[in-house]
């Protein structure tokens, strides 16, 4: 059970620096460097379903927020489902 817990919690650190990751080079590279490509093919699918309900604010996306707050709770909900 512990590995479980483990896991879900190295996933959800996983995922948020590479969220992070894709946020700031966002600001310093182009959008067709490979870098940024790599993580938006990785990205995509989890900001698609947000994006269609999220409209944008200005020049803001805040679709990354948004993920990184959803993936805290659901890593939240689903250890404290394991740990009973």
């Amino acid at each position: 059970m512990a590995a479980i817990v483990s896991l879900i919690q190295v996933l959800g650190n996983v995922l948020t620096l590479i969220i992070i990751a894709d946020s700031l080079l966002s600001f310093v590279l182009p959008p067709y460097h490979p870098a940024r490509e790599a993580l938006g093919r990785i990205l995509y699918p989890i900001y698609a379903p947000i994006r269609r309900v999220l409209p944008p604010v200005g020049m803001m996306d805040l679709t990354p927020l948004v993920v990184l707050i959803l993936i805290q709770v659901l890593e939240a909900i689903l250890i404290g489902a394991i740990r009973g």
